[in-house]
């Protein structure tokens, strides 16, 4: 019988927790937010004996969920992981609408519905590990019911706080999860103030985007299923829908990983950070050659989770971006919606608003001449599209008149 990954007797290999910014090394095993140089904390293993132990073998005789690579996780004890069912996520070619040669990873099909199970599942595990029992963050939706979800099965509580126009699905889920939840007249970073200020009051850890050293290890999981789902090769290149950044580092990271354990060559995708022209940092910081991205102010767009007007991590954003050969687009809320029509017509996939950003931006650089047709491209959808608004359809019929065929094969 096979041995199910999270409960199974797998070493640790954490060494220490390391500044993003200045490379300062920092104890693992103790509560951590950001570093003293007030930069994200990246997790450190002696990859050495991760590759000496684990072997393309023997993971592909595990089941096929996140936690396959406990090795390159930093949960120590498995008795801390707390799980809903974290199963790997599909990989779908666009036949018909972009060509096979794009390819989307269906990050919808996670628990609560997203990619932010990833990063939380991996956070809230650590959260029970290092003994926390409060945990708080702002949100734009997904993330506040992933934090929800996975905090109230470990038995924690969890206080979420909202933008004011975060989907009405978003916050009833929060709620029938357990979350503690209110919506805030402002955008996400005004959110986060309030977690922030309520720290010394509420007591609460902050799980803030990159606040604290354990999401990017979870979101890391999407390169390395990436990574493994084809065949041990890179794509050419990677659309990520970009607001904090946390899945973009983490996939960078995830690739180094893999190097250095000898599972993968030296060859990098180019990373592409996907934003709204409504709220576009990280673009404008590109463009003007900036390691630091400013605050975008009155950001606005229909793809909600992209919304982010200042991210903690971009420098790390940035320098993935360039170290990758990549760049940085921003798409047009009109293109966004029009993408999400097409592959859902054209193929049958219903994408969030954020994952249509990356069809989107795929459109345009390819218009652009910054892709060709020729390269395998991986899109990032990282919602379940039926968590949000869609438009209306309302033909109907009356059973008790004569039906018109003609109009119906028409329609």
């Amino acid at each position: 019988m096979t041995q199910d990954n999270r409960t199974a007797d797998i070493a640790n290999f954490v060494t220490h927790l390391e500044c993003s910014k200045t490379g300062e090394s920092l104890p693992a095993g103790t509560v951590h937010n950001l570093s003293p140089a007030g930069a994200p904390i990246l997790v450190r293993y002696d990859l050495e004996a991760v590759a000496g132990q684990l072997t393309k073998e023997k993971l592909a005789g595990r089941p096929a969920d996140l936690w396959r690579y406990r090795e390159l996780l930093p949960v120590n004890s498995a008795a801390n992981i707390v799980s809903l069912g974290e199963d790997m996520t599909p990989l779908i070619t666009l036949d018909n609408s972009l060509g096979s040669n794009v390819i989307v990873k269906d990050e919808g099909r996670l628990p609560t519905g997203s990619f932010k199970a990833r990063g939380l599942v991996m956070a809230v595990s650590m959260a029970k590990e290092l003994g926390l029992k409060r945990l708080a963050m702002p949100t734009n939706g997904n993330a506040g019911a992933a934090m929800a979800a996975y905090a109230r099965r470990a038995g924690m509580e969890a206080y979420v706080f909202c933008p004011d126009d975060t989907p009405e699905v978003n916050v009833r889920e929060i709620a029938l999860q357990g979350g503690k939840v209110w919506r805030v007249n402002g955008l996400i970073n005004d959110c986060g103030k309030i977690v922030a200020d309520g720290e010394a009051e509420m007591g609460w850890f902050n799980l803030s985007t990159l606040k604290e050293p354990y999401r990017i290890e979870g979101k890391k999981t999407m390169g390395l299923e990436l990574v493994e789902q084809l065949g041990w090769e890179l794509p050419d290149v990677i659309f990520y829908p970009t607001g904090g950044g946390t899945g973009l580092i983490g996939m960078w990271k995830a690739f180094d990983e893999l190097e250095a354990i000898g599972f993968i060559g030296s060859k990098r995708p180019r990373m592409v950070a996907v934003q709204a022209t409504g709220c576009a940092p990280i673009v404008d910081a590109w463009e003007k050659g900036l390691d630091h991205a400013p605050l975008w102010e009155n950001a606005h767009t229909v793809a909600a989770g992209i919304r982010v007007p200042v991210a903690i991590g971009d420098f790390l954003i940035l320098r993935a971006v360039r170290d990758s050969g990549g760049f940085a687009i921003a798409v047009e809320d009109e293109a966004i919606v029009a993408a999400q029509k097409r592959i859902g017509q054209e193929d049958g996939l219903l994408l969030c608003p954020e994952g249509a950003a990356t069809a989107a931006a795929y459109l345009k650089a390819l218009e652009d001449g910054l892709v060709s047709k020729t390269d395998r491209a991986v899109l990032f959808n990282c919602g379940n599209g039926l968590k949000y608004p869609m438009p209306a359809a309302d033909a109907a019929l009356d059973r008790h008149q004569p039906i018109d065929w003609s109009a119906i094969a028409s329609a």
